[in-house]
């Protein structure tokens, strides 16, 4: 069974829960529910990457959670080691493995060279995200079709990380469904684990526009879910994790 990886997202502007969690009183309480309703893994993020989102700077992302990953090590009922934070930001990524946290989930496929030099040092495991751009704007102009360049652009970055110092085997690939791809190979992307045996896949399917017009339902999801699963996927990234219990 593929572990669950939670999505709590500290931001205004999020597509799935339009800011509720901003708070960070109900950020925690979230976190909370999120781990009672059957997340391994919970992956923090304070900056959305929807299309039209606006960038934020290091500064601005750390100032949305400081208090919250501050209430997840002053709790007797949260460890950091259970959670991901999902950055693009060096800055941003120190200061969470400095307080003990120990997986990134760079949205931006670790592009930034201080990402990958910051893995090696603290040993971090590391979600490498397929990120076709440099900016969130530039990305979802792409259309790209062909699950072949995601595999080699993903198989590229990982021999480049792994040569400078982290652990092949806290490497965890993302084929990035939803980030400038067509629909259609985002629907092929949820057996990418096929592609990539030699690592660790999770697939990041929960919600997306390519679901279609119940992209909300628990049923397509459960569906998308099961194909990533039946093809090898280690880890779900969801809004939901009840329904994947």
């Amino acid at each position: 069974m593929a572990k669950i990886m939670g999505i709590l997202n500290i931001t205004p502007d999020s597509f799935s829960d339009g800011g509720l969690y901003a708070n960070t009183d109900l950020a925690l309480t979230q976190a909370k529910r999120l781990i009672t309703d059957g997340a391994d893994l919970v992956d923090v993020g304070a900056e959305s990457t929807k299309p039209g989102a606006n960038a934020i700077s290091p500064t601005e992302e750390w100032e949305r959670m400081s208090e919250f990953w501050q209430g997840v090590v002053d709790s007797d009922l949260l460890d950091i080691s259970h959670f991901s934070l999902d950055t693009r930001n060096p800055s941003t990524a120190e200061q969470f493995l400095k307080l003990g946290g120990k997986i990134i989930n760079d949205v931006s496929g670790f592009q930034d060279p201080e990402m990958i030099v910051l893995a090696a040092e603290y040993q971090a495991t590391c979600v490498v995200n397929h990120f076709p751009g440099k900016s969130v704007g530039e990305v979802h102009e792409q259309k790209i079709s062909s699950i072949s360049q995601v595999t080699e652009d993903l198989l590229a970055r990982a021999k480049q990380m792994i040569g400078q110092g982290v652990d092949r085997n806290k490497i965890i690939l993302d084929p990035g469904i939803g980030f400038g791809k067509t629909p259609e190979l985002n629907w092929a992307l949820l057996a990418f684990a096929a592609q990539t045996p030699e690592f660790e896949v999770l697939i990041g399917h929960s919600k997306k526009r390519f679901l279609g017009e119940d992209r909300f339902g628990k049923e397509v999801n459960l569906a998308a879910a099961k194909r990533a699963i039946e093809t090898g996927a280690a880890y779900l990234r969801v809004h939901e994790p009840a329904w994947y219990r």
